[in-house]
C-alpha cells in the first residue's frame, strides 16, 4: 500500500519519507524560516514542516507552559505570549509554501485551529499533519478528512482506544484509511529512549497500512531502529542552531546532524532488502570457495558399494553438496570406476 504526497510516493517499497520538523524554530522570522528550508534541502529531507496557529484560538491567556517549555525558555514569559511571538501569518505562510515549491521540497504545516486549516487549504498544501495533542480533537480530524488529502497523525499521549476513535472519525468522512498515516510518538522534549515503545507501530498497523515515527529523542539511534521495524515516515525536529532562544531548539538536530541522520536512515533502509531468502551480493561469488562437496575419504576401487564411511566433505563446492538427499542418492550404489582419495563423488561415477 502506498499513497502520494506531492511528488513523493510513501509506503510500500518506497524510500522512507523524512520530514524535517522546523516547527516554530523560525522564531517568527520569515528569513530564518527560509534558511531552514535551504538547510533541509541540503540535508536531503523529503519535506519540511512548520506550524500554523492563531494563539487566541488554541490557548487561554492563563494556561501554564508545558514542563519542557519552562525548562527551555524559563518561567517569566507565559505560554500565550511565547506562542504569540511564534505565529506565521498568512503572507508568511504563503511565501514559505512558494519558496518550498521553488526549492523542490514538500511544504507541510501542522494546523492547530480551523482558521489555520482554512489558510493551508487556500495555499493548496498537498497533505496535512496533526500534532499528538489533536489526536483526540475529533472536530479538527473531521475537517481535515473532508479535504480528501493525506493526513499524517502523531499519536503521542494516546491510548489504543483513543487511536481507534480517531481512525473511525477519519474513516466516517473518507470511507477508508488509505490516506491516513499514524506516527508512534512520545510527547516529551527530549524524550527518553526507554519511553518510545517502538513496537506500538505493530499495533498501529491494525488500523492503517502505513505507519511511522515522530522522534523527540536525542541522537538518531531510535529513528534508525524504527526504520528497521517498518516505519515508512520519520519526523525529527530541525534547527539551524540548538543554542537559539525558543522552546524546541534544544531538542532539535542541527543541519550537520540532520544530514548524517538522513544518510544513516537510507543506509539502514537499504539493508532491509526483501523478504525472499536467497544469496545476495558477494555471496554468489563465495559459494564455490566456501561450501563443501562430497569427496572420497579413501581410495575407492571399482564396483565398491558405497557407504557413508567412504565420504568426506571438503571445499570447494564444485561437486555434489553434502545434503541429506544427495548422500542418500549415493549410499548403496556401486562405483563404475575407481575413485581416488579427495576426488569428488558425483552421480556419473556410480551405477
Amino acid at each position: 500500500m502506498e499513497i502520494k504526497i506531492g511528488n513523493k510516493k510513501v509506503g510500500g517499497k518506497n524510500s522512507v519519507f523524512v520530514i524535517a520538523e522546523a516547527g516554530v524554530n523560525h522564531n517568527g522570522k520569515i528569513n530564518l524560516a527560509k534558511k531552514l528550508v535551504n538547510a533541509a534541502v541540503e540535508c536531503g529531507a523529503d519535506a519540511i514542516k512548520f506550524q500554523n496557529f492563531i494563539t487566541e484560538e488554541i490557548i487561554r491567556k492563563n494556561a501554564p507552559k508545558a514542563a519542557y517549555q519552562s525548562r527551555n525558555i524559563g518561567r517569566k514569559k507565559s505560554q500565550y505570549d511565547m506562542l504569540k511571538e511564534l505565529e506565521l501569518n498568512p503572507d508568511q505562510t504563503s511565501s514559505l509554501k512558494k519558496y518550498c515549491d521553488k526549492k523542490g521540497i514538500i511544504f507541510l504545516s501542522t494546523a492547530y485551529d480551523f482558521k489555520s486549516l482554512k489558510l493551508l487549504e487556500k495555499i493548496n498544501v498537498v497533505a496535512h499533519k496533526l500534532a499528538s495533542i489533536d489526536a483526540v480533537c475529533h472536530p479538527l480530524i473531521k475537517k481535515i478528512a473532508q479535504t480528501k488529502k493525506p493526513l499524517i497523525l502523531s499519536t503521542g499521549m494516546t491510548t489504543e482506544k483513543e487511536v481507534n476513535q480517531a481512525v473511525k472519525i477519519f474513516k466516517t468522512k473518507t470511507g477508508s484509511t488509505k490516506n491516513l498515516i499514524l506516527l508512534q510518538c512520545n510527547t516529551n522534549y527530549p524524550a527518553k529512549p526507554q519511553d518510545q515503545n517502538l513496537l506500538v507501530m505493530n499495533t498501529l498497523k491494525k488500523y492503517v497500512p502505513i505507519v511511522g515515527f515522530s522522534d523527540h529523542t536525542e541522537g538518531n539511534e531510535i529513528s534508525i531502529a524504527a526504520v528497521a521495524l517498518g516505519a515508512k515516515v520519520i519526523e525529527k525536529h530541525f534547527t539551524l542552531n540548538k543554542n537559539m532562544p525558543g522552546p524546541d531548539h534544544k531538542a532539535s538536530m542541527d543541519p550537520q546532524e540532520f544530514k548524517m541522520f538522513v544518510r544513516k536512515i537510507k543506509k539502514v533502509e537499504s539493508a532491509l532488502g526483501s523478504e525472499i531468502k536467497k544469496p545476495t551480493g558477494g555471496e554468489l561469488e563465495n559459494i564455490i570457495g566456501m561450501r563443501r562437496s562430497i569427496c572420497a575419504k579413501i581410495d575407492i576401487p571399482k564396483n565398491t558399494v558405497l557407504t557413508e564411511n567412504h565420504f568426506v566433505y571438503k571445499r570447494p563446492r564444485n561437486g555434489l553438496s553434502p545434503t541429506e538427499n544427495n548422500i542418500k542418492k549415493l549410499i548403496g550404489k556401486k562405483t563404475k570406476e575407481s575413485i581416488t582419495v579427495d576426488e569428488n563423488i558425483n552421480l556419473n561415477l556410480v551405477k
